[in-house]
């Protein structure tokens, strides 16, 4: 069961996705919801269909009272490296917000202070905090749907389907094209095996 508020104050929760993709933007969210706010399909995003998420953004859309949603770039993320680019989305994100959170609730281990509002690290926040799930389910469709956007231009790596993860596909697919100007150069885009295998 998660929970709706842990202050009962104005709460921000936060979360990113695509931290371990090999291709595309990381994409952090910020939401803040109504202390009355309840939604039965409203779970860790992990754990919900594509379908079911599909159906949440615009409810989450319309009933939170405000969200954010930003994403970095690849480009950014070889030169400050994922974990600081993550940090940095969820920053931006909390920025668009149109009404300034008292407390913020942070999904995961690692946060840096966001002005003087406190905030707090959850492991898993995400299936413990509703405003944490939220932010998980913005972060991950808005991200999905700029991965389908881009497939478009590179359509061989099938980012529609792998969503720039490193699956087996999108590994041989780098192999056989090279890669592309979307794809993150200081991660490791092939393992050694991968190609002494192939």
């Amino acid at each position: 069961m998660l929970i709706h508020h842990l202050h009962h104050i104005m709460e921000a929760g936060t979360d990113e996705a695509g931290r371990g993709c090999l291709a595309g933007p990381v994409t952090a969210a910020a939401v803040i919801l109504p202390e009355i706010f309840d939604n039965d399909i409203l779970n860790d995003s992990k754990q919900l269909s594509v379908k079911n998420r599909d159906l949440l953004r615009p409810v989450l859309e319309k009933e939170a009272i405000c969200f954010g949603v930003c994403h970095v770039a690849e480009a950014e993320i070889d030169e400050i490296n994922i974990l600081n680019a993550s940090i940095a989305g969820m920053h931006r994100a909390i920025d668009q917000l149109s009404v300034t959170p008292e407390y913020i609730l942070v999904d995961g281990n690692r946060f840096k202070p966001y002005g003087k509002i406190p905030h707090e690290c959850i492991v898993k926040g995400d299936s413990k905090y509703m405003s944490i799930a939220a932010a998980s389910i913005l972060a991950k469709t808005y991200r999905d749907a700029y991965m389908e956007k881009i497939h478009e231009e590179y359509p061989m790596y099938n980012w529609k389907k792998n969503k720039g993860y490193p699956t087996r596909e999108h590994r041989e697919a780098i192999l056989q094209y090279g890669t592309t100007k979307y794809h993150r150069k200081s991660f490791r885009l092939l393992p050694e095996q991968l190609r002494l295998e192939l």
